[in-house]
């Protein structure tokens, strides 16, 4: 049988299209089973599946490893979770980091550096993300997996026409439904998202929690940036939070979390459990619609001219310049503002006392870098190694 020319150029272009599939495939495939070894400092004292606190979720791949801080000290009780966004990498190594170094000598911390694990093991079609990036340490180079804001659609489907959130049922965008951050409370028998928030708002109840921090990023043209989001019980904490950051290390505003805005951390937490809640936001140019070549580089140094020339323009709602928002800064950020938060929590609540030492502030991540926080898994004792 003769082909012509036009068929050998359509035998052709379907190699080529096969070829590029398997190769797409394989680094899906790979990028989705990543394991990212974290090592437990000495205050861990326990690392529990989240399952542990809604059956329901144990085998799924949003079944995170929740680790327990107890000082053995009577005191209050605060959880920090990262990786609400995955696109968001501050979060997740300031979680990492609390995880390695801290020690609580009053109350209990709970930390949950994974808190939408599914949304780590995809990143956004058509934006062209890395699927990795690397933090240089003192031993080496550490590889995260680079991640979405959304629950992967391989462990979420299909959306619905209109997302109706549960129990406040105000419609949000249809996506919203796989976003970890619009669809507190959770629901039993919803879709993974709703479930996973489920189990944490089991976990705070149970575990008795009294201060809730969601850790987050964005983009500069957000007019929520550099600031805590409080829900109306955890006010008087953030606003003494804000007034001590700005005069002692970096201006921070407060702003309360709307009353009708439902899904959301701050709000749902506080209204639903015991806790107060509280969210951070540090600015991260790599989110923003205007800027340039979206790349790893981006991602770590926060450094793009077509951000900066936004902000020439008025366009944005946070400073920057040819410095950029390089990583340490924005992990230096949450350090700094945990350690405050928890400080005043305890000096308006002595009965209740949480105790961090151990824990990095701004200055010291910004001149050792965040690497010099995040220990080698291949020192330490395999018992002490998790993974994300």
């Amino acid at each position: 049988m003769k082909i012509g020319k036009l068929g050998l150029v359509k035998i052709i272009s379907l190699c080529a299209v096969v070829i590029l599939m398997i190769i797409a495939g394989i680094q899906f495939y790979q990028h989705r089973n990543y394991d990212e070894a974290v090592v437990i400092g000495p205050g861990v004292t326990q690392v529990k599946p989240l399952s542990d606190y809604y059956p329901s979720l144990k085998g799924t791949v949003n079944d995170s490893n929740v680790y327990i801080l107890d000082s053995g000290v009577p005191g209050g009780t605060v959880m920090i979770i990262g990786r609400s966004h995955p696109e968001e990498p501050a979060t997740n190594l300031t979680a990492e980091v609390i995880v390695s170094n801290a020690i609580i000598t009053e109350g209990r911390a709970i930390v949950v550096i994974s808190a939408n694990k599914s949304a780590s093991m995809v990143t956004r079609p058509g934006d062209a993300y890395p699927l990795y990036y690397h933090i240089e340490t003192d031993w080496g180079v550490k590889k995260y997996r680079m991640g979405d804001r959304w629950t992967s659609p391989l462990d979420s489907w299909p959306d619905p026409e209109v997302y109706v959130h549960y129990p406040s049922g105000q419609m949000l965008a249809y996506m919203d439904i796989r976003n970890l951050n619009r669809t507190w409370p959770g629901r039993e028998n919803g879709l993974l998202t709703e479930q996973t928030c489920h189990a944490m708002i089991q976990l705070i109840r149970e575990e008795g929690v009294d201060l809730f921090i969601d850790l987050h990023e964005a983009e500069l043209e957000y007019t929520v940036i550099s600031t805590i989001v409080a829900h109306q019980r955890a006010a008087d904490i953030a606003g003494m939070s804000s007034m001590l950051l700005t005069a002692m290390e970096f201006r921070i505003g407060m702003e309360f979390s709307p009353l009708t805005l439902h899904g959301l951390s701050h709000r749902e937490v506080g209204d639903h459990t015991d806790a107060v809640s509280l969210l951070f936001e540090t600015p991260e140019p790599f989110l923003d619609r205007v800027r340039g070549i979206t790349d790893e580089k981006l991602l770590l140094t926060g450094q793009d001219e077509f951000v900066v020339t936004a902000g020439k323009f008025g366009l944005l709602y946070e400073k920057i310049d040819e410095k950029g928002w390089p990583i340490d800064v924005r992990v230096g950020r949450h350090c700094s503002t945990f350690l405050t938060v928890v400080e005043v929590w305890t000096d308006f609540n002595p009965l209740k006392p949480i105790t961090v030492t151990g824990v990095p502030l701004y200055a010291e991540v910004i001149a050792n870098s965040v690497g010099h926080y995040l220990p080698d898994p291949s020192e330490v004792d395999s018992a002490r190694v998790y993974y994300e």
